[in-house]
């Protein structure tokens, strides 16, 4: 209690402002790159996407409509794969171009169009993570974000967020921005990134103690094994 009213710095005693505790954790992403094949193995994936699977079930409980709408569906998937194959097995490593091929080999074939939905999963199964291939670019032309590569970051309350991801990370990944939108701000301040505090006394007080010398830990290990020797010829006789 002393040490608290005399409120002044000492070896036990730190004093620090609310914000000192303080951080706000911000959103890291990075681009979106992928590269696009039509191979044998990765048409074969298509079969493992829901919405492709989707198209041969059906949800009517008469029987015969059922068989009808599954028989339907299966044709559909056969036209799909049918319509993969036709496409050249080159790699694409810029999505736009690959989505204009996908779109050339559908209107080619009985298809015409497939929904969003199963020329997502077509795309899931033909495309591949590949840090070499071009950005992938939304409507806005805006980088898409990667969730496998988002990341986060801890900048203390009194550091500036922009000027702590241009000297921490930005020259480590040169290709990653800090997430802004709505999901990503605090909700009482709307800035970029969550504010939270931590207190961690350790960090704060933490003492290094240097380990003993060798010397002195070989010693008591050599203590400790002739103790055990000797216990081991009592039991022993």
């Amino acid at each position: 209690m002393d040490l608290y009213l005399a409120f002044a710095e000492g070896e036990r005693v730190k004093v620090f402002d609310n914000a000192d505790f303080g951080f706000r954790t911000i959103t890291v992403e990075r681009p979106l790159r992928l590269n696009f094949q039509a191979s044998a193995q990765r048409i074969a994936r298509l079969n493992e996407q829901r919405a492709f699977q989707n198209l041969a079930r059906s949800r009517k409980r008469d029987v015969v409509s059922r068989a009808k709408e599954e028989a339907m569906g299966r044709k559909h998937q056969h036209d799909i794969i049918a319509a993969l194959k036709r496409l050249p097995e080159a790699l694409y490593k810029d999505r736009q171009e690959s989505e204009k091929a996908l779109t050339r080999a559908i209107r080619k074939s009985p298809l015409q169009k497939v929904t969003p939905s199963v020329r997502k999963a077509i795309l899931g199964a033909l495309c591949e993570r590949d840090p070499t291939a071009e950005i992938c670019r939304d409507k806005k032309d805006d980088p898409e974000p990667d969730t496998e590569l988002r990341d986060t970051e801890r900048v203390p309350l009194k550091e500036d967020v922009d000027e702590y991801f241009a000297r921490g990370v930005a020259p480590h990944v040169p290709d990653a921005w800090i997430n802004t939108t709505k999901a990503h701000r605090d909700k009482l301040d709307e800035k970029p990134g969550k504010v939270g505090y931590e207190i961690n006394f350790s960090r704060y007080f933490y003492t290094y103690e240097p380990p003993r010398p060798l010397e002195q830990i070989e010693a008591d290990i050599r203590v400790s094994q002739a103790r055990i020797i000797a216990m081991l010829e009592e039991l022993t006789g």
